[in-house]
């Protein structure tokens, strides 16, 4: 009755595992179909509102660069998808290696993602012109706050002790107007300054701010960093160019030392190498907190591969 209860089991937990791993297999095909379905009605829909059609007209030659791109996209991939080597891929194996069980990926973000401020009051920006009665010139002063102090973070590096400085000479500063009776006077100023863009600005802006951005994000599927107790991989591309490093070989280090990136959540860990006439490699990161407790769990472990013995037979 056991033995048949254990291969019960086995049975469900088979059904279960098959359906795991072909989760994606199935949602890729039914995108495919939903897709070719899509570019199908399309057709149909611009057979009948097209009063004189021609298999030749613009409309109909715009049609078939499209269904070329989305072949095209398709075949590529399912004719490169089993030769990539994806970040997402690496993750997933590191998590099946029963030999490792503390390891780190990371990438390097591009620096323009600490502009996400300015991307998004953009786009809060295209939503309020809509609103009648708002005036266009205090919304781009608004606006431009929000950039200004987003380039101030990303061009320089902004301690706590640079930031309490900055903020103690400003109120000195207010109070020695203040003294003089000109601080009202000091504050007219800005009022001169009138920003005023259209909601077509806006929404560019904070498209190719969110284009850059996940360019950096595909780029980081393929430029990675894997770090284990025995070893680093650099990986350099979408196969398996790559190169592997020594425990031994390189140090790390966590730059926190921008408060201002450090309140985003973001920081920078350095990889310095044994071999001095190598340059070091410095990666921003989001998250950095959980990262660093990461990577001092990992840099404080050695791994042993342990040997299965094998069983001897029954006799």
């Amino acid at each position: 009755m056991s033995e048949q209860n254990i291969r019960e089991d086995e049975s469900a937990g088979g059904g279960k595992n098959f359906l795991t791993k072909n989760w994606k297999k199935l949602i890729i095909i039914l995108s495919v179909f939903l897709v070719v379905g899509g570019l199908i009605w399309a057709v149909v829909y611009l057979v009948r509102k097209v009063e004189e059609f021609s298999w030749f007209s613009n409309r109909m030659i715009a049609l078939y660069i499209a269904l070329g791109f989305v072949v095209a996209v398709v075949v590529t991939w399912f004719v490169l998808r089993k030769t990539l080597r994806t970040r997402l891929r690496m993750e997933k194996a590191l998590r099946e290696d029963p030999d490792i069980n503390d390891w780190l990926i990371i990438y390097n973000w591009t620096p323009k993602i600490l502009y996400v401020p300015t991307i998004f009051t953009s786009f809060l920006a295209a939503a309020l012109l809509c609103i009648p009665g708002i005036p266009p010139a205090a919304v781009g002063g608004i606006w431009f706050v929000v950039f200004l102090l987003n380039f101030l973070v990303e061009e320089y590096n902004i301690s706590i002790k640079i930031l309490l400085i900055t903020l103690i000479s400003l109120g000195f500063f207010l109070l020695w107007l203040h003294l003089l009776g000109s601080v009202m006077d000091f504050l007219k100023l800005f009022r001169r300054i009138a920003i005023s863009m259209n909601v077509t600005v806006y929404l560019l802006v904070g498209i190719i701010g969110l284009l850059v951005i996940f360019m950096s994000w595909l780029k980081g599927l393929f430029y990675y960093m894997t770090i284990t107790p025995n070893y680093m991989n650099l990986q350099e591309g979408p196969t398996e160019s790559g190169e592997q490093i020594g425990r031994e070989d390189y140090n790390t280090r966590i730059d926190t030392s921008d408060f201002l990136e450090r309140l985003m959540g973001f920081g920078r860990i350095i990889i310095t190498f044994k071999e001095r006439k190598r340059e070091p490699i410095i990666m921003l990161v989001w998250r950095i907190q959980k990262k660093a407790q990461k990577l001092e769990s990992v840099r404080a472990k050695f791994a042993i591969d342990h040997l299965q013995k094998a069983q001897s037979p029954e006799l």
